[in-house]
Formats: C-alpha cells, structure tokens, sequence
C-alpha cells in the first residue's frame, strides 16, 4: 500500500502561500498553491483534483515537486526557456497577413490556409509555428472562416463622392413636415437558391435541390429614412414598369405628402424617358437623389435585401417560383408591420474630408 502523503507548513509559510495565491495573475501558479494548501489540510489527491478540476497525477506531481524544491517548485518550470515563439511581434505579423491575399506574399493561392500562413510566417519573421500553433493564434485574434464581399470602387473622387453624399444627407435630415423620404432599390428573386453556410455534422454535407432551369422574378422596394415605414412592388420584368408601380404605390401610400424623396442608384430605369415623363406629369411630388456610383453601402434598403436573402432565398427549397415569391412577400410584409411599429433609427453621419485643392 502507497505511503499517504502528508504536507506540513509552517505558520510564515502558510501565510505567504496564502498571500502568494491571492495577488498572483497566473492561474496555474494559483492552482498549484492551493493544491499544497489543501494537502495541509488532509485532503487527498483524488477529491483535490476533483475540487479543482484536474486529475489526480498533476496533484501528486505538485505536490511532490514542492516537497523537493519548496515554494520555487510552485513556479512553472518553462520559465527559463527563453524568449516565447508566440509573441506579440508575431501576432501583428500574422494579422496582417489575414486581412490581404496570399498573391500579395507571391503565392499563387488566391486565400489562406493555415498551412500557408505558417510558411509564411516562417519565411518573414523566421519563426517556425505549427499549425495548431497558427490556429490557436487566429483564435486570439477573433479572426472567423467568412465569406468575401465583393466591391467596385467609385469612379468619383473621394471630395466629389463625399459632397454629394454631404449633399443628400442635408436634405433628408432637413425635410419639412409634409415631405418624406425613402432608400429605393430593387432585387433579384432567383428560383435557382443561393447557397450559403449551415451546420453539418462531422462527415456530412446538406443537399439542396436546384430545379435547374432558373426563373426570375424582381422587387422594388422603398424603406422610409427614419426606418419606420416600406413599400414595395414585384413583377416578371426590371424595367421602367416596375420603378413606375413603386412610384405610383408611394404616391397612393403618401396621398398628402407635399413632396417625396428618393435616394437611389444610378441604375437606367430610374432616368429612363417613361420615368421622365411620369416626373413632369406629377409636378414637384417626387425629387430623386442619385446617390454617386457604386454605392450600395450608403442605401440602407441594401441591408433589408441582405436579410431577405438570408431569411428566405439562401438554401430553399421551394419548387416554383410563385411559392419562392409568396414566401419573400410574406417576409416582407412581416418586416414592414414591425417598422410601422418601432422607433424611428437615427440616420448615420459622414464623415467630412478635406477640400479638394
């Protein structure tokens, strides 16, 4: 039978332990005091380890460690190991790797993988990590295995881009009691669905059925500035009809509405000759804000056809496209009677940029 093993401390000793334990940062230097500190009190390994969450070998260890060396054996022993692989200085590095591509380091790959990071790492700091290593790393950084957005950039000047925006902020943030203001867009509705990610067991992968031949049908949508309101149409076409009906749907939702404003894109159904000749027929009731080109962020319509793809389009499984619309509608008739209902959202600031010279 195994000899018990029996800790006694002095009372300065114990103290200092105690004292130790309490000011200490180091949560494995803490656990391994109070190991020692229950072992004076006639605890054994095993309810130690369950009190404490390990198991009982790293109590036996513990505590023989600090019967042979004393209170330095409490102190980790990697201490003297030199300088840390993992350093703050390699963090950056890897950080800045994540937010370009690989093609910006010479490779030929168009997006990272943790192998790739860690021969890159190697070859610009000299560092040699493994791959857990890159992991656990990529883990402290917050970074997350996602999906890329992909953008053009505005033809415009930053100045000329900026005062235009500057432009129609102030007009929407200044409108006089009978006038409104909306964010107009359109959107595709594909039979054919949008895959997107979902959670899948080890070994397994989701099937969605595509119909194959793909069918279309399009939105135009109008959500009020201040957040509280939409209006939309739907149709077979993207045409002028379709920009037409959502005018004339706002005119008949708006019927005292002195003048409505639309801040939209530059798409070639908003300026097109029919739209034109709508606009003077009805005088001065619609003004349009054409925001500068490639702009969708500024839209905040865009945000509500973000939701709409993620609620209903990605992944479904509906065999018709009449079934696909019906379920669009649905949503959105759901979202625009929570918008009736909520607070208006405060509108968004831009920022200021220094004058062009």
């Amino acid at each position: 039978m195994k000899n018990r093993i029996v800790v006694r401390l002095p009372r300065g000793g114990k103290r200092r332990l105690k004292r130790a334990m309490r000011k200490t940062r180091d949560a494995g230097l803490r656990t391994r005091i109070q190991i020692v500190l229950l072992y004076e009190t006639g605890w054994g390994a095993h309810r130690i380890a369950a009190t404490l969450g390990c198991v009982p070998a790293t109590a036996v260890r513990v505590v023989r460690r600090f019967q042979s060396l004393g209170e330095e054996g409490l102190l980790d022993g990697r201490r003297e190991n030199g300088q840390m692989k993992v350093d703050e200085d390699l963090r950056q590095a890897l950080a800045e790797m994540v937010v370009v591509s690989p093609e910006d380091h010479g490779w030929s790959r168009t997006n990272w993988t943790r192998e790739l990071l860690a021969r890159t790492l190697y070859r610009q700091t000299g560092v040699e990590v493994s791959v857990t290593t890159v992991a656990r790393i990529l883990q402290d950084l917050k970074a997350r295995w996602g999906m890329a957005r992909p953008i053009v950039i505005c033809p415009w000047s930053k100045a000329r881009k900026t005062r235009r925006l500057r432009a129609i902020r102030k007009i929407v943030d200044r409108l006089p009691a009978r006038d409104v203001a909306f964010f107009e867009d359109e959107v595709d509705i594909h039979l054919n669905p949008r895959i997107g990610r979902d959670w899948m067991l080890p070994g397994q992968q989701k099937l969605i059925l595509t119909p194959g031949q793909n069918r279309k049908r399009y939105l135009a949508g109008a959500r009020a500035v201040r957040g509280n309101d939409l209006v939309f149409v739907s149709s077979d076409r993207k045409n002028s009809d379709l920009f037409l009906a959502l005018l004339e749907k706002l005119r008949k939702h708006h019927p005292r509405a002195r003048c409505i404003h639309l801040v939209l894109d530059n798409y070639g159904i908003h300026s097109s000759r029919r739209v034109q000749e709508f606009l003077r027929e009805h005088g001065n009731l619609f003004r349009l804000h054409f925001l500068p080109p490639y702009c969708p962020e500024h839209n905040d319509i865009e945000r509500l056809w973000r939701e709409v793809h993620a609620n209903v389009t990605r992944n479904h499984r509906c065999r018709t496209i009449e079934d696909l619309l019906r379920r669009v509608i649905w949503y959105l008739h759901r979202e625009a009677t929570r918008l009736r209902t909520s607070t208006p959202t405060r509108l968004k600031r831009v920022p200021s940029v220094p004058r062009a010279a």
